[in-house]
């Protein structure tokens, strides 16, 4: 099988161009009954304890269930802090800082006023952490069956950023009601205080569209976020494992390897934050202003106002993004389902470059 179009577009890729290049790439090998074995970046088969198979259908099933807990639970979790993230974003004249946000929102609402817009968050974010780690697996094994063996290992930054946007674009589509919803909550005061007064006046006022018109800013946001997300979260544990860890990952415990999940989760959500920024203040002032469009916000923000937030949004997504990765990798090991180790260059790849004798 000679390299596919996606290999050709793979190669465009800034972030991962090797230095050579491949004239041939060898068939995936063939199981003893005839089916091809799967060979990931980040894959490998099934080892004995292994409660199924990797790729299997529990195996994406399961890891639907791990997105829906790791995103769900946790941006339920941060709900105080986002809501004066999104009241920074939107009213700067009010909310001058973080502590000042926090400060306005108990004197003007009280305790509980730091909680508005959970349900729609949890709600939200159960969806798409069900959409973007369940289709991540999925598209992470079709696209790897697409470039084959070598040439997955060659372009497997391109292959989790790949993976990673077809996901998110399914993903974004499942939260967008509920984000609208959370975000008129959280920055109209007086609106609507829950998720059941919220849902029926916003159809009434604005029909449908009411919670669809921001989900081009949200794949302007998340798109980009996620690729991050992934693609840095994949690099960053083959880094740490290859010169930060003293041992092979086969030897660190279950707890210790949760540990460097942990780390590069939140390395890599400090640059999801700084990424998706901009995207994201345009989300929060679309959905609080009717009629607007999302260049007209952009416009009426300006090059400066567009970061307004951006410490709160990297503490949270920092914290948001290391937990997702050590409650996913958490219930990984809990339904003893396969966890690869980084991924290692094929020994076809190493005898053609001449790595081996």
């Amino acid at each position: 099988m000679y390299p596919t179009a996606l290999t050709q577009l793979a190669r465009g890729n800034p972030f991962s161009a090797p230095l050579f290049s491949l004239q041939k790439v060898e068939e995936p090998q063939q199981s003893p009954h005839g089916q091809r074995t799967r060979r990931l970046a980040a894959a490998a088969t099934a080892q004995e304890g292994d409660s199924c198979e990797f790729g299997s259908q529990k195996y994406l099933i399961l890891c639907g269930f791990g997105g829906i807990l790791s995103c769900g639970t946790t941006h339920t979790a941060v709900v105080p802090l986002d809501l004066v993230k999104c009241r920074l974003q939107v009213d700067p004249d009010k909310f001058k800082s973080i502590g000042n946000g926090f400060k306005v929102t108990l004197r003007e609402d009280g305790v509980r006023g730091l909680a508005k817009g959970w349900a729609p968050t949890f709600i939200g974010y159960s969806m798409q952490g069900l959409c973007k780690f369940g289709f991540y697996e999925v598209f992470k094994i079709f696209y790897s069956d697409l470039l084959g063996e070598e040439n997955t290992y060659l372009w497997r930054t391109s292959l989790y950023l790949a993976a990673s946007a077809s996901a998110e674009f399914f993903a974004d589509i499942a939260l967008a009601p509920m984000e609208a919803v959370k975000v008129r909550i959280q920055t109209q005061p007086g609106y609507a205080n829950t998720l059941r007064q919220c849902v029926p006046k916003m159809y009434a006022e604005e029909g449908l569209w009411a919670f669809y018109k921001g989900v081009v800013p949200l794949w302007m946001r998340q798109i980009p976020y996620t690729m991050m997300k992934f693609s840095c979260f994949e690099r960053t544990v083959e880094l740490l494992y290859k010169y930060v860890v003293p041992k092979p990952r086969s030897e660190c415990s279950k707890p210790e390897q949760l540990v460097v999940t942990f780390v590069a989760g939140y390395i890599a959500g400090v640059f999801c934050a700084i990424v998706s920024h901009p995207a994201d203040s345009v989300v929060s002032v679309l959905n609080k202003e009717q009629g607007s469009t999302a260049v007209q916000v952009l416009k009426k923000l300006g090059p400066k106002g567009v970061w307004k937030g951006l410490v709160a949004r990297i503490i949270m997504i920092g914290t948001l993004t290391a937990l997702q990765w050590f409650i996913y990798d958490s219930v990984k090991v809990y339904f003893r389902l396969p966890r690869p180790p980084p991924p290692e260059m094929p020994e076809s790849l190493k005898k053609k470059l001449g790595l081996t004798e």
